[in-house]
């Protein structure tokens, strides 16, 4: 347990001298600052103001950012340790490879989810100062997004990296799963719905595998607990889950998926050359 720690803490020194960790925390902050700004809390949309309009705005931006920032610095974290060599010396240590692999997940996501959930309170703390009412559930029911967005794709970044030997590759591997998830699915998808080749009940479960996918009809639920905005998926997911459920499904169904796929990572890594 004392190697997992040490490992974790290695990982987060090296992320907060990086300079990606710098531009990934101002992005975030950025934003936050911006919205107050632009004065977004003093504007109205379909009954949300103050700082529950806010939250919105920002959760809905982090579907975008959130996860080609966790792929790009992510997926390099173990090739990019075999490319340097530095792997071959970390194992010099009586270290094991579970040590090792759990640890730089622990290190990582701490660098990756921090710094967006702290934007969240930095939000919180300047509404209060202004006289703001905190929206509690709104932040709370957020962060737990925010986590399980940030574990699903942690462990398919661990999951590349684990599985090529190029940080070159697996840079390339981690713009294409962004990009494939973020756009391609729904296009096909809807494409498929427009011709009926499938039944939409299969194309909708289809489109819920995907955790960006998740993440997005969770946080336009809170804003619109109607759905109106999602058009037939909403009739479906109304008619056949409870509001509540969706959202417990929402935080458990992404958590589960990136611990799933940190493991398969885990078993590739400890498989391969590690060399």
């Amino acid at each position: 347990m004392e190697n997992l720690v040490l490992i974790a803490l290695l990982d987060m020194k090296e992320s907060l001298r990086a300079r990606w960790f710098l531009v990934y925390s101002l992005v975030f902050g950025g934003l936050i600052a911006l919205f107050f700004v632009a004065g977004v809390t003093e504007s109205q949309v379909m009954g949300f103001s103050g700082l529950s309009r806010l939250l919105l705005m920002y959760i809905q931006i982090t579907i975008v950012i959130l996860p080609i920032f966790i792929l790009v610095t992510t997926v390099r974290s173990i090739s990019g340790d075999r490319d340097n060599h530095i792997l071959e010396y970390m194992l010099s240590f009586p270290l094991s490879l579970s040590h090792y692999y759990w640890g730089k997940i622990l290190g990582r996501f701490a660098t990756v989810f921090l710094p967006v959930f702290f934007a969240m309170v930095l939000a919180l703390l300047i509404g209060v100062l202004k006289g703001a009412s905190i929206p509690w559930s709104l932040f709370l029911f957020y962060t737990g997004l925010l986590f399980a967005l940030s574990s699903a794709f942690l462990g398919i970044a661990f999951l590349i990296s684990s599985s090529v030997k190029s940080s070159e590759v697996a840079l390339g591997l981690s713009f294409f799963v962004w990009i494939f998830l973020l756009a391609f699915i729904d296009i096909i998808l809807i494409s498929l719905m427009m011709q009926n080749r499938f039944s939409e009940e299969l194309i909708i479960a289809i489109a819920l595998i995907n955790p960006m996918e998740v993440f997005r009809v969770a946080a336009i639920s809170l804003f619109d607990p109607e759905l109106t905005v999602m058009g037939p998926v909403a009739f479906y997911i109304l008619d056949n889950v409870k509001l509540v459920y969706f959202l417990l499904f929402s935080i458990a169904y992404p958590v589960c998926l990136g611990l799933l796929f940190a493991f398969l990572g885990f078993k590739i890594f400890t498989k391969n050359d590690l060399i």
